[in-house]
């Protein structure tokens, strides 16, 4: 069984796949605790389904195919990996976003992950297992600094400096509430960084709700 926060259809609001109707599959639990979290409510664990339930409850939202499994941490979950050969199989464009502190060796090819690399503003800034990089697919993966200051900017600039990353396909986003947009952009004009700057697109268009978008 797994444990799971929710399950619903919505906007994809973040990364290149923004703006298109996906199905979310958000997992319960979670191994770090960010400064900056809008999903606190995941740690809980609302319902537990098998993978043929999950199928089944999504099977719902046809002809959406794009699936988003999401957390909490997906892969705390060791049933996450039959449940993305399930959606495989079933010709699902499957997203992973993962916090980045678990390996990804197990993770299929054909998933295209989204891979958090936490910024000192989150309070876990070493949690990101540098030997991930080796799992990462340049040619869609995608890597995501979520920034909350100056500092956080600097340092992310850092990181993909002596990682080597201006190859791959790099979101920032700022923190709600903590650092405006436009001083982000401006920071990224300002260095000219080939980068994606991305906002919460679901926040904008369901400001009254918290969760289920």
């Amino acid at each position: 069984m797994i444990n799971l926060s929710e399950i619903f259809l919505s906007i994809q609001g973040e990364t290149s796949f923004s703006g298109y109707p996906c199905i979310f599959i958000r997992f319960a639990g979670c191994n770090l605790n960010c400064s900056y979290c809008d999903t606190n409510y995941a740690r809980k664990t609302e319902f537990q389904l098998n993978t043929c339930e999950i199928i089944k409850k999504i099977e719902n939202y046809q002809p959406v195919k794009l699936c988003s499994i999401t957390g909490g941490e997906p892969l705390l979950q060791t049933e996450v990996y039959s449940l993305l050969e399930d959606l495989h199989q079933l010709d699902y464009q499957i997203l992973l976003e993962t916090n980045g502190s678990l390996k990804l060796d197990r993770v299929p090819q054909y998933v295209h992950k989204i891979v958090d690399i936490k910024c000192p503003g989150s309070g876990n800034e070493n949690s990101f297992l540098k030997s991930n990089l080796g799992y990462i697919n340049t040619d869609w993966d995608e890597i995501k600094f979520v920034i909350s200051s100056l500092s956080d900017y600097e340092w992310a600039v850092k990181f993909m400096e002596s990682m080597q990353l201006m190859g791959h396909h790099i979101l920032f986003s700022p923190v709600i509430n903590e650092l405006e947009p436009c001083k982000l952009a401006e920071w990224i004009l300002s260095d000219k960084l080939k980068v994606r700057m991305q906002l919460q697109m679901h926040k904008q268009i369901w400001t009254d709700r918290d969760r289920g978008i």
